[in-house]
């Protein structure tokens, strides 16, 4: 059991991202084409885009970076300077 744990030097692991190989992503303002079909019709949520005619999945290129708690540039609207009224 111990020897399985044991990384020698010409193995890798599975998460090392340049063993992986391929992994298709959807790209916003790209034209995407599916991987399993080839058409280019989506259905984009917040963490992944689907094919509209075989129902293949891709992550989202761009994830990581929306969402709603992950802005920090953010500044409420009652901190704002608004004009003066007249």
């Amino acid at each position: 059991m111990l020897r399985s744990m044991i990384q020698s030097e010409d193995e890798r692991f599975a998460h090392d991202p340049s063993a992986r190989g391929y992994c298709p992503v959807y790209r916003e303002n790209q034209v995407n084409h599916c991987p399993g079909c080839g058409r280019t019709h989506w259905y984009v949520g917040r963490l992944s885009a689907e094919c509209g005619f075989c129902a293949t999945a891709l992550p989202l290129a761009e994830g990581a970076a929306r969402g709603g708690g992950l802005s920090r540039g953010h500044v409420p609207v009652f901190f704002t300077s608004a004009p003066a009224r007249a």
